[in-house]
Order: structure tokens, then C-alpha cells, then sequence
């Protein structure tokens, strides 16, 4: 039986990206990811402090197949900084797509990050840019406000919820993964390569259950 966790004044929910576009009908559905929407609603009653990130490019982001004749979503290319999957249109600045799911409820949220906006640069992570370089400000925001553990659930497992865990590791913040909470988008084989680099990076993965 796992231990039940306790939840404190250093600790953080970062909820990461629980946007129309990324749920059932939307333009880089995850799959059942609209199934993380309850599970997060009741884990955050749990935590004072919570951070939610929202996907949020412009038009002809470089990142959409769209923007590069003759390719296709899922399609990799190599850019500046290293290689790049291009993904269907999606999360356009101030469409319904790009807005949080309906059902998600956290009023007391402290701080909604928008991610990606910059045109030529796509953005996985809630702390870093692509390029693994460019920072969001996130560390500094939870470094200054005292917060030292990060929790970490949303859409995608595999890829945001993925590089913003890492990289919060890489801060040097505790890092959980709520991973009842997280669905993944599995491309070849991506979220076994999740799970996988979890462990050595020391991100502990939990069911939402063990939260106390």
C-alpha cells in the first residue's frame, strides 16, 4: 500500500495545458484525456497553490505541419534546435480550442502560464523553450513564492507533462507525477520512454489516491 502524501505550504499543482484542444473533438486530441478532468478538479482541493499552463500559439506557429509545404502532422523535421514533430494546427491564440476545458474547476488558482507564443519556437515544457534555453520565468515565480515540490499532472503525459517534469527536477525541485491524472498522446512509443526516464532523474509517479 503506498503512502499517503502530505500536502503543504512548499508544495504546487502545476496543471499543465487541459485545453479544448487536447480533449475529445479538438485538433491534437489525447486520447480520453478529458477522463484527467475530475481526477485534477478533486486533487487540487488539496493543494493552496496551483499554477495551470495553457498552450497558446499564433497563427502559422513553425511547429504545425500547416506552415511547412508538403508535410504532414506527426511528421519530424529538423530546425535550429534540434528536431521538431510537427502537429496539427491547434491551440491558436483566442480560438475555443486553445481555451481550458469547461469542466475544469480550480478558482483558486494562483497563476495561468501561456506557453509557445513565440512564432518560431515551439514550447513543451512550463519552464524552458524548446531550444532548452529559453526560460518561461516559472522557476523563478515558485523559487520566490517559497514553493519547493511540484506536482505535476494534464495533457500530454509524454511530452508537456514530461518536459515540464524534467525540467523542474533540473531546477531543483522535488517533482511528482500525478500519473492517474496525465493521459498521453504515444508517439513511437513515447509515453514507455516517459515512464522510463522518470526514475534516474528522480521524479517519483504516484496515483492521484496517495495524495492526502
Amino acid at each position: 500500500m503506498t503512502d499517503t502524501i502530505t500536502i503543504g505550504e512548499s508544495d504546487v499543482l502545476l496543471v499543465v495545458d487541459i485545453q479544448n484542444d487536447f480533449c475529445p473533438g479538438g485538433k491534437l486530441a489525447v486520447p480520453r484525456g478529458d477522463e484527467v478532468v475530475p481526477i485534477i478538479n478533486r486533487v487540487a482541493t488539496r493543494f493552496r497553490h496551483v499554477v495551470l499552463t495553457q498552450d497558446w500559439h499564433p497563427p502559422g506557429h513553425r511547429s504545425f505541419a500547416s506552415s511547412h509545404r508538403g508535410k504532414r502532422p506527426f511528421e519530424t523535421i529538423t530546425v535550429d534546435y534540434g528536431a521538431q514533430i510537427l502537429w496539427p494546427d491547434h491551440c491558436v491564440q483566442g480560438t475555443p480550442g486553445a481555451q481550458f476545458h469547461d469542466g475544469l474547476q480550480i478558482p483558486h488558482a494562483e497563476l495561468v502560464l501561456r506557453k509557445g507564443f513565440r512564432p518560431a519556437i515551439d514550447s513543451y515544457s512550463a519552464f524552458y523553450e524548446n531550444d532548452r534555453k529559453t526560460p518561461t520565468g516559472l522557476a523563478g515565480y515558485l523559487r520566490e513564492r517559497g514553493l519547493t515540490r511540484v506536482f505535476a499532472a494534464g495533457l500530454a503525459l509524454d511530452f508537456c507533462v514530461r518536459y515540464s517534469a524534467e525540467d523542474a527536477r533540473r531546477e531543483g525541485f522535488a517533482v511528482v507525477v500525478i500519473e492517474d491524472a496525465c493521459r498521453g498522446i504515444d508517439v513511437d512509443g513515447s509515453v514507455a520512454a516517459t515512464r522510463e526516464s522518470f526514475a534516474p532523474l528522480g521524479v517519483t509517479a504516484v496515483a492521484a489516491d496517495a495524495i492526502g
